[in-house]
């Protein structure tokens, strides 16, 4: 007897996606498909869309043609290069976004609940340090312990560690591939190759705003199909 076939879940969905600012276009005709439990890196030079691109599936870029199917926003979480904090300790960003969505049913539940986060992220010692003034690595992994207690279906990363010291990008990368592991979808912009390969399943290249590949990562990383990822990779190479 044959097993029968798991169809996977289709998470995110573009058609004909087009997106401009002014009479720049800034993503042209985007047909994609990501699928539940992926990990998808978004590689490019600069201006290439990838920002555009993860806004949009966020919500806080429009298109001007074409369909975008997302998760609500509720089911989402969006670290960007520099974390949106609050003008609170560590702690009560938080308790914050936990008592904002109903998530507890008092102060003291939603205080158990992130203090428990913040030691999952490595911040214990930071509860009640004023959020704004941790170091950049601290303050993303603020970010994504906030993420976590969301549990968001769709976590996307803009550039998340890009001005972070190595060590830093690593703890981050940690919490990343942890919440993956929960069950959350992923899709992150970056300009680091090994984070890509360190993270990523599969790769969506752009290039002045139209998607020319779509890989498996480990086939993307040893050969590329189309000439704009092959130049692109051969910078790191030469």
């Amino acid at each position: 007897m044959r097993s029968p076939v798991v169809m996977a879940e289709r998470l995110v969905a573009l058609r004909q996606v087009c997106v401009r600012a002014g009479r720049s276009v800034l993503l042209d005709r985007l047909d994609l498909v990501v699928n539940a439990g992926e990990r998808v890196a978004v590689l490019g030079a600069n201006g290439a869309g990838k920002t555009t691109l993860l806004r949009l599936i966020h919500g806080l870029a429009l298109p001007a043609a074409g369909e975008v199917v997302a998760p609500p926003p509720t089911q989402q979480a969006m670290l960007f290069q520099k974390p949106i904090l609050l003008r609170r300790s560590a702690l009560d960003n938080l308790c914050f976004v936990l008592q904002a969505r109903g998530l507890v049913a008092d102060r003291r539940d939603a205080e158990a609940r992130a203090r428990a986060a913040l030691a999952l992220a490595g911040l214990a010692a930071a509860a009640d340090r004023p959020a704004r003034a941790l170091s950049g690595g601290e303050q993303q992994r603020l970010a994504l312990a906030r993420a976590s207690l969301l549990a968001p279906r769709l976590l996307l990363a803009d550039e998340a560690t890009a001005s972070l010291a190595p060590a830093a990008v690593h703890e981050v990368e940690a919490l990343l591939a942890a919440l993956c592991a929960q069950g959350t979808t992923l899709i992150f912009a970056t300009h680091h190759r090994g984070q890509a390969r360190r993270l990523a399943d599969r790769v969506l290249f752009l290039a002045e705003g139209r998607l020319v590949e779509d890989s498996p990562a480990a086939e993307f990383f040893v050969s590329p199909h189309s000439a704009e990822a092959h130049a692109f990779l051969e910078v790191d190479r030469a």
